[in-house]
């Protein structure tokens, strides 16, 4: 969905608490008191996450695919300040190259990335089971992807890891996960907040969850998580698009800045989850209450597109 972003990332020796990305789909790890800038694109101006969907045609199946998810459920954003004294979304951080890299073990060795990973003693690991964690090298711009991280004394394990060379188009295998359930890079399809509040544009593709999946995916996702098989149910890899038709102006400026890249770039079937919940990236200064605008979009304001037949695993 985009052109090719050169975006300024702020480098943290430390750990970047997920402070958002240049306009366009570049990382900007803000949070951190140390840094230099590089120029780093998420993906080439070609990679799907990077295309803009406003002209493809309706799925055949989007009627029964959106009653599927819940049509007159709402998006809730999985993201913002803090809950319980926890950050709310997916952090990730941004290291130079000279950060130390670490062996990981992981449950799903047969499709993880070996690594070694860069892993600093304060890297930020999402709270809660998924215990997601993210690392940008921003000297190689490389994607280091971590599913169900754990860290004992100075030994890592986790369920599963993946290595993404972010200058390229590569796939990961036919049929591997990553650190998401559907074989995606998670970091690209995050709401930022120097995105949103900072440079008022999301050039980029988001990511949901879905609770019921089908066992197939739509490529560029590699890999299933459901059980089901019947075509109502959304594969991973599905992209859905927000319809041209659907009025945000009277929501907050956040939520009519990702109500834009929703109608441009869409979002992603990603990962099994709660319904409707959209992918971010945890910041201090967001507002939650004005995040909660996107609580008032029912799953009938989307549409699903046709991007390509899914592959059953």
């Amino acid at each position: 969905m985009r052109r090719t972003f050169l975006v300024v990332v702020s480098v943290l020796v430390g750990a970047c608490s997920g402070g958002g990305g240049g306009g366009g789909g570049g990382a900007d790890g803000g949070g951190g008191d140390v840094g230099t800038t590089t120029r780093c694109t998420i993906f080439p101006s070609d990679n799907p996450w990077n295309q803009d969907v406003s002209g493809l045609g309706v799925h055949p199946d989007s009627d029964a695919i959106i009653d599927s998810i819940g049509r007159s459920d709402t998006l809730h954003p999985d993201f913002g300040t803090e809950w319980q004294g926890e950050p709310i979304g997916i952090p990730y951080a941004v290291v130079p190259d000279s950060t130390p890299k670490q062996s990981v073990s992981f449950d799903y060795a047969d499709e993880s990335d070996p690594g070694p990973y860069p892993l600093p003693d304060n890297v930020p690991i999402e709270a809660g089971s998924d215990a997601h964690v993210l690392v940008i090298d921003e000297d190689t711009c490389t994607l280091y992807e971590l599913f169900a991280a754990d860290r004992s004394g100075s030994t890592w394990s986790a369920g599963s890891g993946a290595i993404f060379d972010l200058s390229s188009n590569d796939l990961r295998p036919a049929g591997w996960t990553s650190a998401d359930a559907a074989g995606l890079p998670i970091f690209p399809g995050l709401v930022r907040y120097d995105e949103v509040v900072g440079k008022g544009v999301i050039n980029h593709a988001l990511r949901f969850t879905v609770s019921q999946s089908r066992s197939s995916y739509i490529s560029p996702a590699r890999h299933a998580a459901g059980s089901g098989s019947a075509s109502s149910l959304p594969p991973m890899g599905l992209r859905l698009r927000l319809k041209a038709s659907y009025d945000c102006s009277g929501y907050s400026s956040e939520v009519q800045v990702i109500c834009t890249a929703l109608e441009k770039y869409g979002m992603f079937v990603a990962d099994n989850g709660s319904d409707w919940y959209v992918s971010g990236a945890p910041d201090p200064r967001w507002n939650d209450d004005a995040l909660g605008d996107m609580k008032q979009i029912p799953g009938d304001a989307f549409e699903v597109v046709y991007t390509g037949d899914p592959v059953a695993q």
